[in-house]
């Protein structure tokens, strides 16, 4: 290890030569070019990184493609929406306090055009969406509102028939086949929910059953009076599309919306009338104002409805009946008069059918039986099997 001696002669330190003004010159010059280059070779790839003004401006913008989508459902509605309408039933009110009266919008409903002939379009609708009403109003696809007349109306079918002037209708449904709908096939419902502020509303579905019996309470006394035979779709429908369209992917008419199953557990059952059902009654309507259906000329009761002490000591049924219909009123001179029906009899047959209700009597009467038919009746009178023939007419009564 060596030690430093200050006592041992020190070298001197070589003295610097001093550079002169072209070494400086040089040297700053060399600078100058080495950055220069630098900063020739980084600004390219420093622009080509930045956002220019066009591509910000691009990059904030939404794309936006109008695409025109055709489906078998589209077409149906565009060829048969036109033809579904408004109605309006405006009934008569009085003033409590002053007694005057003046009339309003007691609610909303839809119809079907299904026919122009002679000036006129027809419009068929619900029998309850018009009944009670003072005036109808019509409102067509484009909002014009025409007045209606009410040609004919059917409380059984639930079916009115409705005429307007044909002046601004250029489209008409046709009708197609309920027959020969399939469970399981597309259908659609076009009417106006909840009233017109949703005009032409359309909801899609299937057919979910055909030929449905639903009993219907007819004069809301808590009694079923009648079975209507329905389609039952799980297309939406609510109140205000009584009376709309519903109609297959050729866009044809097969059924009249007449009404939901609406209990809080129950989700999807809409039901409408079958066409096939539906155009015998319009038919009728349009030539007589009302179905004219065969009448034997009673009022009648279930026997079901009658207390058991009833049934045993004024009727003198025997215990194995326990069906059928009582006889209650007859009509003088009608059908069950002139075939000396009686007062208290209980029919249990008609036509070797049996009968064990009111609703199961009308369905044979209305649907198996024709003004004029005769029509055979088997009775319990005093606890005796009695045969009776009747001939039918119509009357006011059943």
């Amino acid at each position: 290890m060596g030690y430093y001696n200050p006592y041992e002669p020190q070298e001197e330190p070589k003295k610097e030569k001093k550079r002169g003004l072209p070494g400086y010159f040089l040297s700053a010059l060399a600078g100058v070019m080495v950055g220069a280059l630098l900063v020739w070779f980084l600004i390219p790839s420093v622009v080509t990184n930045l956002p220019s003004a066009k591509t910000a401006k691009n990059a904030t913008e939404t794309k936006q493609l109008s695409v025109d989508i055709t489906t078998d459902v589209t077409s149906a509605v565009e060829k048969a929406s036109a033809a579904v309408v408004g109605v309006t039933n405006i009934q008569s009110v009085t003033n409590f306090w002053s007694r005057s009266q003046s009339t309003q919008e007691a609610g909303t409903g839809s119809g079907v055009i299904y026919k122009k002939e002679g000036g006129k379009a027809f419009v068929i609708t619900n029998y309850h969406v018009i009944e009670g009403a003072k005036s109808l109003e019509v409102t067509l696809v484009d909002g014009t509102k025409v007045q209606a007349n009410l040609v004919g109306s059917d409380i059984w079918t639930d079916l009115a028939v409705l005429e307007i002037d044909d002046k601004g209708v250029d489209t008409v449904l046709e009708f197609g086949d309920s027959d020969a709908l399939k469970q399981g096939e597309t259908v659609i419902a076009i009417g106006n929910p909840l009233g017109l502020d949703f005009y032409g509303s359309v909801t899609t579905g299937v057919v979910s059953g055909k030929d449905r019996a639903i009993p219907v309470d007819l004069n809301q006394d808590g009694v079923e009076d009648w079975q209507a035979e329905v389609l039952q779709t799980d297309a939406a429908i609510n109140p205000g599309n009584s009376g709309g369209a519903l109609i297959n992917l050729a866009g044809q008419l097969i059924g009249i919306n007449s009404m939901k199953i609406s209990e809080a557990t129950v989700e999807g059952i809409g039901l409408a009338i079958p066409i096939n059902s539906a155009i015998p009654v319009i038919e009728d309507l349009e030539v007589n104002g009302q179905v004219n259906r065969p009448s034997m000329g009673i009022t009648m009761i279930d026997l079901t409805n009658v207390p058991a002490v009833h049934q045993r000591d004024t009727l003198k049924l025997p215990a194995e009946v326990t069906t059928g219909v009582v006889v209650d009123q007859i009509v003088e001179n009608s059908p069950a008069a002139l075939a000396e029906m009686k007062t208290y009899d209980v029919i249990v047959e008609m036509d070797g059918q049996k009968i064990e209700n009111s609703i199961d009597l009308r369905k044979h009467l209305y649907n198996e039986k024709e003004i004029g038919d005769e029509l055979k009746v088997k009775v319990y009178r005093q606890g005796e099997l009695v045969e009776l023939t009747l001939t039918l007419k119509e009357t006011t009564e059943l």
